[in-house]
């Protein structure tokens, strides 16, 4: 295969400059057990995020330290470098005794003896044996060809399908000032923007940060006109994958979109716009209607009024879509795209599962997603709340201050944001009960092939290269949109993959989940 070529002349070009990887201190004896008079040490790799550098006095480590005996020494890269250092680490087998890898990774290595099989050692892992009984998915994503468990995937969302990211932004104090209602429908939302161009005529009242993604301009609007969020993704109401511009109504969005660019309702550099240039347009009124994190509101809100703009207030604005399409929005998903590996070279495997299965346990999972209980956390009516002092985003205190919520880091996620949104703004709470109508379970995650992943590498890139190109040419009115202009798209994307891929998104999807 391709990627094991690949791998194979990374791995020989870096025979001569192998990287200082993390080798475990203390004992080799393979029976021992984690004890505080039992001193080990364990290298995990990390990167710095932009709320805080990775330390190595946080609090919760020494507390982890004196009850296991376990220190842990950081390997500290960039973020931006942290992907080209992982791969050198999986193509040299000279990973961190701890490394956070995609799962298809630890499925696709870990037989190859670059991971730790961690199936080996569940009769001396209680925690780690009820996580995989308890998510099946996390189980699904974690087994290798050979049976193997190979990661601990990290949980994102609650196990209900509730929680959820993203809302639709809008001007409030100006909607207030001119007596303007909320949209509901696709028609009422175009009123809407017309009647804020005509109230703030230097506007361009919709903006997005991005074109693709989870709240990109194309991915939000693909979903209200067709139903499907993003070019491949599942279809809630047939709980089969399919390609957006495939239906019926993808044309209808493109004219809709470009109704609004020829009217000057959408920003004109909206396929440029970096997300700096999003923000500054938002805070200052050039733009009035955004679709995006949730989580983000009342800082931007804060930032705003800070900067002279007293009156300034967001609000969020219903869900639409249009009829006969579904009104939703997926949740966050329960697991997560990524997991905890221990490299098969740790020098002690018994103690290393052993620390893993800690981290898994109750106790835990409060250091890493809580904190330490009066410190970081308090307990009302016997549920955890975030210390009142890191106001409505506490998520940046905890990770600089505590490493609490730190990406590679924690498991669990889900319980930081289940803390999180318990000590919400009222405002906050109510955005949440007026969205929860449009939530729905995010799809599972689809485990494929080596030869299924060999079909997407090839042509998923290609294609979705060309779908944003051409999109966004209908949209500016570079290239017109009629029958004929639009069969040359769909049969241009056909010639790119458009059909295999959907045809393996399906195969893999009911193979991994069974035919519903």
């Amino acid at each position: 295969m391709q990627r094991k070529g690949f791998r194979t002349a990374i791995a020989i070009l870096l025979l001569g400059v192998m990287l200082v990887t993390g080798c475990t201190s203390g004992s080799k004896d393979d029976s021992g057990t984690l004890s505080p008079d039992k001193p080990v040490t364990f290298s995990w790799l990390v990167y710095d995020r932009v709320e805080g550098k990775v330390r190595d006095d946080w609090e919760i480590f020494k507390e982890i330290e004196a009850k296991t005996g376990v220190k842990v020494k950081f390997q500290i890269v960039s973020q931006e470098g942290l992907e080209e250092k992982r791969q050198i680490m999986i193509a040299t087998n000279t990973a961190t005794d701890f490394i956070q890898v995609p799962t298809q990774d630890g499925r696709e290595h870990g037989p190859e003896k670059v991971f730790l099989n961690l199936n080996d050692y569940l009769d001396r892992a209680p925690n780690l044996k009820a996580f995989y009984e308890k998510y099946p998915e996390a189980k699904a994503l974690a087994t290798g060809t050979d049976g193997g468990l190979y990661t601990v995937p990290v949980l994102e969302g609650d196990a209900e399908g509730k929680g959820f990211n993203f809302i639709w932004y809008a001007r409030k104090d100006i909607m207030d000032q001119y007596g303007i209602q909320a949209p509901t429908t696709v028609d009422e939302f175009y009123q809407y923007l017309k009647i804020l161009k005509e109230k703030v005529p230097d506007s361009y009242p919709l903006i997005s940060n991005a074109i693709v993604g989870d709240t990109g301009l194309y991915t939000t609007f693909g979903r209200i006109f067709t139903g499907i969020s993003g070019f491949y993704n599942l279809d809630p109401t047939t709980d089969q994958y399919a390609f957006a511009p495939y239906h019926e109504n993808y044309q209808d969005m493109l004219v809709f979109l470009n109704k609004l660019y020829a009217e000057k309702l959408l920003d004109p550099e909206f396929s440029l716009l970096t997300q700096a240039q999003w923000e500054e347009r938002i805070l200052t009124g050039k733009s009035l209607v955004t679709f995006f994190w949730k989580a983000d509101l009342e800082s931007l809100v804060a930032k705003a009024r800070g900067a002279g703009t007293a009156e300034y207030e967001l609000d969020a604005i219903p869900s639409f879509a249009a009829e006969g399409i579904k009104n939703y929005q997926f949740s966050r998903p329960v697991v997560g795209t990524v997991g905890r590996a221990i490299s098969a070279k740790v020098k002690d495997k018994e103690r290393a599962v052993q620390f893993l299965d800690y981290l898994v346990s109750e106790e835990g999972t409060n250091y890493l997603s809580l904190g330490i209980e009066g410190k970081s956390y308090t307990m009302e009516d016997g549920k955890a709340v975030y210390n009142k002092e890191f106001g409505e985003s506490p998520f940046n205190a905890l990770r600089k201050d505590w490493g609490v919520w730190y990406d590679l880091i924690t498991l669990n996620n889900a319980k930081s944001r289940e803390v999180w949104e318990r000590g919400l703004s009222e405002k906050s709470k109510d955005i949440n009960a007026r969205y929860e109508q449009y939530i729905v379970p995010a799809p599972k995650q689809i485990v494929k092939t080596e030869e299924e992943l060999e079909l997407e590498k090839s042509k998923l890139n290609n294609l979705n290269k060309f779908l944003e190109q051409k999109v966004t040419e209908f949209v500016t009115g570079k290239t017109p949109i009629n029958d004929t202009t639009y069969q040359q798209f769909i049969d241009q994307a056909k010639k790119l993959g458009s059909d295999e891929l959907l045809a393996m998104y399906n195969t893999a999807y009911t193979r991994t989940y069974g035919d519903k």
